[in-house]
């Protein structure tokens, strides 16, 4: 019977993690179980740095950016002896289950727990790349699109009115969800995403045949593990003999209040984890699917790769004619 659960946000922090924190605190106490704060990630479960939650621990949080946890990276996590001694202090301060909210490195290090020291938990998503499979969006990613969007709808009014190309650097080391969704979202004449191949020469004849038909600016979305902005923008100012500025949104898109969404995936998925696990089930990532909360066993989650829906970029290419 589960008496106590701990709550932790490992690896990056996402628009909306408060929210589900509270969710999380708030349904554990409704059931009368006692919740535990497992401070800075896997390092602090590592460190035993925990302590008691209580209904006013998360009082006044819905609205706020990061996590109260915080969060540190933990490469030391990877090792089995390291794992070994989280294991233990779960044990010695009387966790019965873990809520996990966190990315893709948080739920492979709730599996790994769970197979080799029999650790019962539940993974929440939370991430601005909305990389995770088994849901369709994750804590966070509708804010930074959201926040990336307000920024590019006011470099949008600039480029307009000093006639100039603007090249947009948003997040997406490994995928390119944020600039497909933003992209489409702001009306960008191109996208570039890192799943398809990098083509500067490709670029500049779009832009070209856009000037050519009358266009006096460009927004040139691209995600930071296609290229560095400035690379392809000195390309294009040689290539084409045109203005061409760099903005890198870079952490902005990582901060500010979750919007609407973010908060109602939040509240759902939170409090769902802790209802889950009362009900006996464990070791699931709980996403959301078509508006229904969605359990799915960490093995299964663990073997998909979530991918970009790539005709959106045709649609956008079309759009931006």
């Amino acid at each position: 019977m589960i008496k106590t659960i701990g709550v932790v946000t490992p690896g990056g922090d996402a628009p909306g993690m408060n929210t589900a924190i509270r969710a999380v605190v708030r349904t554990a106490i409704f059931h009368g179980l006692r919740v535990m704060a497992i401070e800075r990630g896997y390092a602090g479960l590592i460190g035993g740095d925990i302590h008691p939650m209580d209904l006013k621990s998360v009082s006044g949080i819905v609205n706020r950016g990061g996590t109260i946890l915080h969060t540190v990276r933990c490469p030391e996590f990877r090792k089995k002896s390291f794992r070994k001694i989280a294991a233990r202090q779960i044990k010695d301060h009387g966790i019965d289950a873990l809520v996990v909210i966190g990315g893709n490195g948080s739920l492979a290090g709730a599996d790994q727990l769970a197979r080799e020291y029999g650790v019962n938990s539940m993974v929440v998503p939370a991430s601005i790349d909305n990389d995770i499979p088994c849901t369709d969006s994750t804590i966070g990613f509708d804010t930074a699109v959201n926040t990336a969007l307000d920024a590019i709808d006011k470099i949008r009014d600039t480029a307009a009115s000093h006639e100039r190309i603007f090249i947009i650097e948003v997040m997406g080391r490994d995928n390119g969800f944020i600039a497909l969704e933003v992209g489409l979202g702001a009306g960008a004449e191109i996208i570039m995403v890192p799943e398809v191949k990098c083509d500067f020469e490709r670029v500049c004849g779009r832009i070209k045949e856009g000037l050519d038909r009358g266009k006096l600016s460009s927004i040139i979305v691209v995600a930071e593990g296609v290229c560095p902005g400035q690379n392809l923008a000195e390309f294009i100012r040689k290539k084409l003999k045109v203005d061409v500025r760099v903005t890198v949104l870079g952490h902005i898109q990582r901060g500010g209040s979750p919007s609407a969404d973010s908060r109602a995936v939040a509240c759902k998925l939170g409090s769902a984890a802790v209802e889950l696990l009362l009900k006996g089930q464990k070791n699931k990532l709980v996403g959301m699917i078509s508006g229904n909360v969605t359990p799915t066993d960490y093995a299964k989650a663990l073997r998909i790769k979530k991918t970009i829906d790539k005709s959106v970029l045709v649609l956008a290419e079309k759009l931006s004619i």
